[in-house]
């Protein structure tokens, strides 16, 4: 059930006065189609997977990956992930949900952590690329790609449900929620912060892998640790929302991207030591493998 707070919440007007001037909007944050409710928050995750999916499939052959194996590893990726993300929400807020173990499916109220989706996919993947013998560090670098789509997007679902704010502040970006009596709050909009950070991401390893930038078989995946663990560093602090951990006023997410972060950027300088020959990257071997001589039945070598 919603707290009165939260009600007020998802009918509140939204607006940007310091990018917007008097621009404000009234989103709702769901629709009826064939008599369900259907929660934007839903509908714009599942719009992300689709997407991130897509480039994945598009863009296998420059990681030396098959469309199929994308595609076996998503069936299992999609559904498990989002189970992870709900254990690890429901994790922290244990008492809350073993006093109502009602709520702990009815996930198109919200509460899906980003981090459980992703510990529970990289176990599905590692699983999938041992089964087809796979390097799960070349999967990785590509599933990340998709992972930064779906984060894209996703935040745009706490937008719509009015949540994954920040604090009250008077930052040129702020955003205003104006509730229908008339009271109003300028917070941070987090929300816009993080999926603006992953953009950015998004394009920088998009631009650098396609320049050639990519050496070695988890390279990509290190880099969007890297960066996706400072930025949620920083946005999680700004949050009214965190979860933290029992007893303590650690919040888990900023706790986890800051090893995150540190952990990826050890081995990002480690890895920049050594030596890394093309021909041990995965696509490359894969590509050498193709282009093999054979010996067609008149005896005539040609290429693969």
């Amino acid at each position: 059930m919603e707290t009165a707070l939260e009600t007020i919440q998802r009918t509140s007007a939204i607006s940007f006065p310091g990018l917007l001037g008097d621009f404000s909007m009234n989103p709702p944050a769901s629709f009826v189609l064939f008599g369900r409710n259907i929660y934007f928050y839903g509908v714009i995750i599942a719009l992300g997977f689709l997407l991130g999916i897509t480039y994945c499939t598009k863009n296998a052959k420059r990681f030396g990956i098959r469309e199929d194996d994308v595609y076996d590893l998503v069936l299992w990726l999609i559904p498990l992930s989002i189970i992870g993300a709900r254990l690890y929400f429901v994790a922290f807020k244990l008492d809350y949900y073993l006093a109502h173990p009602e709520e702990i499916v009815a996930i198109w109220n919200g509460g899906l952590a980003i981090y459980g989706g992703v510990i529970a996919g990289v176990i599905v993947m590692l699983f999938v690329c041992r089964r087809k013998k796979i390097p799960w560090q070349a999967m990785l670098d590509l599933i990340v790609y998709g992972l930064l789509i779906g984060q894209i997007l996703g935040r745009w679902g706490n937008f719509m449900n009015r949540e994954a704010f920040g604090a009250e502040t008077e930052i040129f970006c702020r955003m205003q929620l104006t509730a229908p009596d008339g009271s109003s709050v300028c917070v941070h909009p987090t929300f816009l912060y993080e999926s603006l950070w992953n953009l950015i991401g998004l394009i920088g390893l998009i631009v650098w892998e396609r320049r050639g930038g990519r050496r070695y078989d988890g390279q990509a995946a290190l880099g969007y640790f890297f960066w996706y663990g400072v930025g949620r560093a920083w946005i999680e602090g700004l949050r009214t929302d965190s979860l933290y951990i029992a007893g303590t006023s650690l919040r888990v997410s900023q706790l986890l991207s800051i090893v995150l972060a540190l952990a990826s950027l050890v081995l990002l300088v480690v890895n920049a030591r050594k030596k890394h020959p093309p021909e041990e990257l995965y696509v490359n071997k894969v590509a050498a493998a193709a282009a093999e001589i054979v010996t067609s039945e008149d005896g005539e070598e040609k290429r693969t």
